[in-house]
């Protein structure tokens, strides 16, 4: 009897998607977010441009709710830029509710007269183009754009991301440390952003606004890398 050896094809890559998504883009934004490209796998961390995202929304779920307010700060290992940086409100298409009001405190008057999302979309891909995305918590910010643009542009939007609070979770949450920790009953420590950022001393800011947050995960970024990793760590190792 002849056997069939069933062979995996290899998934394809970041380089290979926006190579093919370069092509096929119709939206002009779009097409020079990927014809920007992305630092090869084995780039060294400290020689790639960076830029932290951050998103303020109306809720958890991509498919119900909506993006209210846009904060991005360019930086690299040594500096952050926050004067380069950018803010929006935008106005989302169903009205805010009190629940989201109470967590970022945007009100029905700031988003009255705010552009809709679709008004500043093209600005915010240019601002992402050529740069490595810092987010913490990579399904807020990954999924809620991809959300916008097919909905406002008719094109998927998908980048790789550095995610600080996944970086967090490797040290704190995972390892035989964090299983013995777990094994007598001890609660796993939290990685939400404010307290990942007071295990490196930096200094607490007010939360849930989107650019403060951008500047937040910027630092707290550096700070992961000086402690755990080097400058010459390859990006595979950090980007999802």
């Amino acid at each position: 009897m002849l056997l069939r050896r069933k062979t995996r094809q290899a998934a394809p890559s970041w380089a290979d998607y926006f190579a093919r998504q370069t092509q096929a883009c119709k939206t002009p934004a779009l097409k020079h977010l990927y014809a920007a490209g992305l630092p090869t796998e084995d780039s060294p961390i400290g020689e790639v441009p960076l830029v932290a995202l951050d998103f303020e929304t109306t809720g958890l779920n991509p498919r119900e709710h909506a993006i209210v307010s846009i904060g991005l700060v360019p930086f690299d290992l040594r500096v952050i830029r926050p004067a380069a940086g950018r803010y929006w409100v935008v106005k989302p298409p169903r009205p805010l509710r009190a629940e989201s009001i109470a967590i970022h405190r945007i009100t029905h008057s700031e988003v009255e007269h705010a552009p809709p999302i679709t008004a500043i979309l093209d600005e915010l891909l240019a601002a992402l183009a050529g740069r490595l995305v810092v987010v913490h918590y990579r399904n807020i910010e990954r999924p809620f754009l991809e959300a916008a643009v097919l909905a406002n542009r008719g094109e998927r939007c998908l980048f790789p991301v550095i995610d600080t609070m996944e970086l967090e979770a490797r040290w704190e949450r995972q390892g035989r440390l964090a299983g013995l920790k777990r094994l007598f009953g001890r609660q796993p420590p939290s990685i939400r952003l404010a307290a990942s950022r007071a295990r490196y001393g930096l200094p607490h800011y007010s939360s849930h606004h989107a650019k403060v947050d951008a500047i937040a995960t910027a630092e707290l970024f550096q700070a992961q890398m000086a402690r755990h990793f080097r400058p010459d760590t390859p990006v595979s190792d950090l980007w999802i």
